[in-house]
């Protein structure tokens, strides 16, 4: 039996595909006019307008599903709109981050334990890169290719690129440590491999007024390290990890290592070094 939808003749296949369009249209649109579509008076008056049963569960069909992603859509506006908590205007109590910070096993004198090279192993947990992808940018990570800044600012006598060359004249350390970020992972156990940052700023002749270094990773992420913790012996520059080449995901072509703080300060894939003092202002943060 056909289903009456008010005037119309028979549908014709320009009739079902004019509502059709008025059915995507208003799912795009948030609003729903596909009965409008097909309660539009047709060209022959007092023509009555019919549509099979099957026709008929199409279009219910199509409008039950424009409904719901008008339904849908109307959801999301409405979480984004949400309106954001007020900062609180006297002192509360918030919940704590639970197991945030994770230990870090220290000497007593503040120091890294040293760990046999038989307990490197891999680092565990996922890693963090500060881009959209969670993944290293693409830059040169073979270790004998590297070319970074390094710009003293007249608080050394040597500024320029820093290539491999300028690191194999230095002696090489290997030295293995626990790297524990501040949360229970990433961690592991890790022979790193390259100089000690002592020899390295010796090398750049940074004279002992120099106050603090600024490294630049490739994501943009940094840090600046007071000098007395950059010349600790065992913050390294490495480009060696458990023996093979550092991966991009861990730091290549060149990172720092300090075993003695979280791993967010033991900065990846270094693009820039450059040093400063109180009195001398430090370049523009990255971009």
């Amino acid at each position: 039996m056909p289903y009456f939808l008010g005037n119309g003749a028979t549908p014709t296949p320009a009739t079902r595909n004019f509502a059709a369009v008025g059915i995507a249209q208003g799912r795009q649109n948030g609003v729903l006019f596909a009965l409008s579509s097909m309660l539009a008076k047709p060209q022959i008056r007092g023509a009555r307008m019919t549509i099979s049963r099957r026709d008929a569960l199409a279009i219910s069909g199509s409008t039950l599903a424009g409904l719901s992603l008008v339904a849908a859509a109307r959801g999301n506006a409405e979480a984004q709109e949400k309106p954001v908590e007020a900062w609180p205007d006297s002192l509360v109590e918030k919940p704590m981050r639970p197991g945030f910070p994770a230990a870090l096993p220290l000497n007593a004198d503040g120091s890294a334990p040293e760990h046999p090279e038989s307990a490197a192993g891999a680092i565990v947990g996922r890693l963090m890169w500060r881009t959209e992808n969670r993944q290293p940018p693409a830059i040169e990570f073979d270790y004998r290719k590297m070319a970074i800044k390094v710009d003293t600012r007249g608080l050394g006598k040597l500024t320029g690129t820093l290539r491999f060359a300028d690191l194999e004249k230095l002696p090489r350390v290997s030295h293995t440590f626990l790297m524990q970020c501040g949360a229970a992972e990433p961690h592991g156990i890790v022979k790193w491999t390259g100089v000690k940052f002592s020899d390295f700023a010796d090398m750049l002749g940074v004279v002992p007024g120099t106050h603090y270094g600024r490294l630049v990773a490739s994501d943009r992420h940094y840090v600046d390290e007071p000098m007395t913790t950059l010349r600790h012996p065992q913050v390294m520059l490495a480009w060696m990890m458990n023996n093979e080449p550092l991966p991009p995901a861990h730091g290549a072509p060149l990172r720092l290592v300090i075993p003695f703080r979280y791993g967010n300060r033991s900065i990846k894939g270094i693009t820039e070094i450059s040093f400063g003092t109180p009195g001398l202002p430090m370049p523009p943060l990255p971009a």
